[in-house]
């Protein structure tokens, strides 16, 4: 198996596992979290590029999981390219 295939299935491994601790997200929306604390993607562009999804849905699961609290923060938007930067908030805070 090579490395790629591996951190892949290391990837959807820790989407599911966070699905099971919290049964109302969403795959997309539980990746967007995976992929802030694995440092893979902070942002709403640069993950729908690397999943090779539509950045239209990524907006609107990203938007979304924003509404709810304590789950992420949005840090900054950039209104030409309609990217928007996350994280997640420090560990402890509700």
């Amino acid at each position: 198996m090579s490395e790629e295939a591996s951190d892949a299935d290391r990837f959807l491994a820790l989407v599911a596992a966070a699905q099971g601790r919290d049964i109302r997200l969403t795959s997309i929306q539980a990746g967007l979290l995976v992929a802030a604390e694995l440092g893979i993607a902070r942002d709403s562009r640069a993950f729908a590029r690397l999943l090779g999804i539509a950045h239209s849905l990524v907006l609107r699961e990203l938007s979304d999981l924003a509404e709810r609290e304590g789950v992420l923060q949005i840090v900054k938007r950039d209104l030409r390219t309609m990217r928007v930067h996350y994280t997640l908030p420090p560990r402890g805070e509700v």
